[in-house]
């Protein structure tokens, strides 16, 4: 191993960058308006509603200490769909809007450092019932879906963009969420990013615990081909790209 690469690579994970970056030169502290907390869509775009967390009813019902014990990366899938409800309880618990946006903040279901919630979060559609196949994205101030397009043999191209793995071509959903890194960046000029990748993971852990309290399960993908899963997407790989991924299907 290269000893110098690996102490340059271990810094990222480190807090040390904090104590030489002078936060009055911010973009927030500059006074500059934050980001959208929502990536803009046209106004006459297809949405599509989803069910309003208010209408869960039984939904999701489990106690904490059993989806905690359940939880495990489950790459095989029944080919059972998944009901539209069971998606929109998946898409509130994992970047569900708890209040409206204020001063360019929105409170979710999922911590974020300073509240910036630096994500988009897209769903390679495969088997959901009421949905055609597609790539959508998730509106969470609206608690909405928007088909992005539609794509032939989708299935084939997910798993190639995920390095071959078998099992996003094979789940009902794969939720892919991107950065936008400004989100971030806007409040904590280069301490962003270290942030931006931990909140990936208060993410998809909220995932795998929703998952289980619906009969569904979840693997977590952090391995893929960067410019093949945003060139899937449609987005620029560079001020927003690929993150994380996570298969989603129904136990078998």
């Amino acid at each position: 191993m290269d000893e110098d690469l690996i102490k340059a690579y271990r810094l990222f994970l480190k807090d040390s960058i904090r104590k030489v970056i002078d936060f009055s030169r911010t973009d927030q502290n500059r006074g500059v308006a934050p980001p959208p907390v929502q990536k803009p869509c046209p106004t006459d775009a297809e949405r599509i509603d989803l069910t309003p967390c208010d209408r869960f009813g039984a939904l999701g019902r489990i106690d904490l200490e059993t989806a905690i014990r359940n939880r495990e990366s489950r790459r095989s899938y029944r080919r059972e769909p998944l009901a539209r409800e069971e998606l929109s309880f998946l898409l509130w618990a994992t970047q569900g809007v708890r209040q409206p946006p204020f001063a360019g903040h929105a409170l979710r279901t999922v911590p974020s450092a300073g509240c910036r919630h630096a994500f988009e979060t897209y769903l390679c559609v495969l088997n959901v019932r009421g949905l055609a196949p597609g790539i959508y994205r998730y509106l969470p101030m609206e608690h909405r879906l928007l088909l992005e397009f539609s794509e032939e043999r989708l299935d084939e191209k997910i798993r190639r963009a995920a390095l071959g793995q078998h099992h996003p071509g094979s789940a009902a959903v794969t939720f892919i969420w991107t950065a936008l890194p400004y989100r971030m960046e806007w409040r904590y000029g280069l301490a962003a990013h270290k942030v931006i990748a931990l909140d990936a993971g208060h993410v998809c852990q909220n995932l795998y615990l929703a998952c289980e309290a619906i009969g569904a399960g979840a693997c977590a993908i952090a391995a893929y081909d960067q410019e093949a899963m945003d060139a899937l997407l449609k987005i620029d790989g560079q001020d927003e790209f690929t993150i994380y991924l996570a298969s989603v299907g129904k136990k078998l």
